[in-house]
């Protein structure tokens, strides 16, 4: 197969070498492949321009999305500060309407509103309802103009440009005005809310600093007592003081580091509470919004701005808590104060009363020290005779004792002198037994040494059998290789003997067999004539193959028997090799 592979390739090298033309090449159609080129091209822009265009459709879709979700949240905004306004409108108005009202701060607020519900009115009617009459004209001029081209020139244009200029005019003046005018009303509240805060500020820190007035107005009755309540009181407003310090310096740097000036921060705040807290997507939404009213700002520098403001409210919350921990801890401490005085005040009357009652103890107790001591010079008399008593007949029982232990003594040498004699003879005994364990003891060693040579010569000729035992086993292991060898050496010319010898035949292989010719006609001859190969070939009959396959088998069946003993008989001799090590090693060790 590789020669006619190698032949074929050298034919086609040939021929294209030669220029021949074949049916398997063709030439390549340039213009036609240009063709196709220029409408893949078409089809990949005609799809980044779909793309494209459903990228904007989705950028619409979600601005679309976006506005509506805006639109929904500023409704509900609008309905809730419409009902806040009226009903805040209808407290004052109840508040400013009772009859028991004699302030004067009220009146004055009542005269205020009137007089910018005044200045309301005159200000509809000066400004806004001109703005609205012109506008109003114009619309229709303009109308009356589209219906009515033709007459255009009893329009005269210039004196409405002009009228409109100066309206124009007059509205900026008066928006420049009321922008003036708000802006020094917003700086007179803003001053204010300093002042308020700065007052506010200085009560806190009046209140933290000054001592209480329940604690200054208590009577204790010790004056340390109450100066150390007094230092304790100071001491826990100064740790307050100090973390209230602290908190206020935090907020100082974070408002400083606000990336939006004042008015920007109260519109940004204003926006922020448009969007309630369980809004789904409130963030998104609000960030959005921010964006649209400050343009000039880029998202990460509203970013850090909503960190700084949660950091502001954070510090905001923990001063809150602070605060409100300090008036509990406070009051509680008050409390205690007071407790623990009103306690001092009641010991102290106690103690007075006690040492009243000590001194009439004490007088009473100077009465019944003399009965006490009375009554113990009788009781020392007593006890003097007693003794007396007591000490002779102590004598008498001395001399008693002394007699007793005269006797005992005797008794004691007399056992001592048949101890002596008892122990000289168990001393004796067992010198006798010493002796001769020691001599036994002797003799085991003796036959204990000799057994121990008579072991290792077992030993030693234990292992020499074991060796010998080993040496037979390799031995036999070679054999049993040198058997390998040879029965692979059989196997080998087996396989030689039954290995293919057919010749290589080329031609035959690619000639046309007998059947393809007699269906296409090639070398039809006459009837009455026997058909006859046209090829000699050397292959192997049917009998030929039968016996090969036959002789194969007979000899596959005997090598597998003679593998299957001598496996048996390999598993055997290891079995009793095992066995006489197993029973080597239990001698040795016995």
């Amino acid at each position: 197969m590789t020669n006619q592979r190698n032949d074929s390739s050298g034919n086609l090298v040939l021929c294209m070498k030669n220029e021949i033309r074949s049916t398997k090449y063709k030439p390549v159609d340039y213009q036609q492949l240009h063709a196709l080129t220029e409408a893949k091209k078409l089809a990949s822009a005609s799809a980044e321009l779909k793309i494209r265009k459903a990228v904007q459709t989705s950028k619409i879709s979600k601005e679309q999305t976006l506005i509506k979700q805006h639109k929904q949240v500023w409704w509900q905004e609008h309905q809730r500060l419409n009902e806040v306004r009226c009903k805040i409108e209808s407290e004052i108005k109840s508040f400013l309407n009772e009859e028991n009202i004699g302030n004067e701060c009220l009146s004055d607020l009542m005269n205020f509103e009137q007089e910018l519900s005044e200045q309301g009115c005159a200000y509809l009617k000066n400004v806004i309802d001109p703005i609205q009459q012109l506008r109003a004209d114009l619309k229709y001029r303009q109308c009356h103009i589209s219906q009515h081209p033709h007459s255009h020139s009893e329009f005269n244009s210039v004196k409405v440009l002009e009228e409109v200029d100066f309206v124009k005019k007059q509205l900026k003046a008066v928006f420049e005005s009321l922008k003036l005018e708000q802006q020094k009303i917003e700086n007179s509240i803003s001053d204010w809310s300093v002042k308020i805060a700065d007052h506010s500020s200085e009560e806190r820190s009046n209140l933290l600093s000054e001592l209480p007035i329940e604690l200054e107005a208590l009577e204790c009755p010790y004056p340390d007592l109450k100066s150390s309540i007094l230092n304790g009181f100071r001491d826990f407003t100064e740790k307050y003081q100090k973390k209230l310090q602290v908190l206020d310096q935090q907020l100082e740097d974070i408002y400083r580091n606000y990336q939006l000036s004042d008015e920007d921060h109260w519109l940004y705040q204003a926006i922020l509470d448009q969007y309630p807290g369980n809004l789904c997507g409130r963030r998104t939404l609000y960030l959005d919004m921010l964006q649209r009213y400050f343009p000039h700002k880029s998202r990460h520098d509203l970013v850090e701005h909503e960190k700084y403001c949660d950091q502001y409210r954070f510090a905001k919350e923990q001063r809150k808590i602070l605060m409100s921990n300090w008036h509990k801890n406070r009051r509680d401490f008050i409390q205690k104060a007071v407790l623990t005085l009103a306690e001092a005040c009641t010991a102290h009357e106690m103690e007075s009363m006690l040492a009243k009652d000590r001194k009439k103890q004490q007088e009473v107790c100077a009465d019944l020290k003399a009965k006490v001591l009375q009554w113990r010079a009788h009781q020392e008399e007593v006890a003097r005779l007693e003794m007396e008593i007591s000490a002779r007949r102590r004598e008498k029982e001395e001399e008693k004792e002394k007699l007793w232990k005269k006797k005992e003594l005797l008794q004691r040498e007399e056992k001592k002198k048949k101890i002596r004699q008892y122990w000289a003879k168990k001393e004796q005994k067992w010198q006798e037994m010493e002796m001769r364990d020691l001599q036994r003891l002797e003799e085991l060693k003796k036959l204990m040494a000799e057994q121990s040579v008579k072991d290792r010569e077992r030993v030693k000729y234990r292992q020499e059998v074991l060796e010998k035992r080993l040496m037979e086993k390799k031995e036999v292991a070679l054999q049993e290789a040198l058997e390998e060898e040879e029965r692979e050496r059989r196997l080998e010319a087996l396989r030689k003997q039954v290995a293919i010898v057919a010749q290589f035949d080329p031609v035959r292989m690619m000639s046309d067999t007998m059947a393809s010719k007699a269906r296409m006609g090639i070398g039809i001859e006459e009837e009455f004539i026997l058909q006859k190969p046209l090829f000699t070939l050397n292959t192997y009959n049917e009998q030929q193959v039968i016996m090969k396959i036959s002789t194969i088998d007979a000899k596959a069946v005997i090598m597998l028997r003679t593998v299957e003993v001598c496996v048996w008989f390999t598993n055997y001799f290891q079995y009793l090799h095992l066995n006489n090590m197993h029973i080597s090693i239990i001698f040795i060790s016995i």
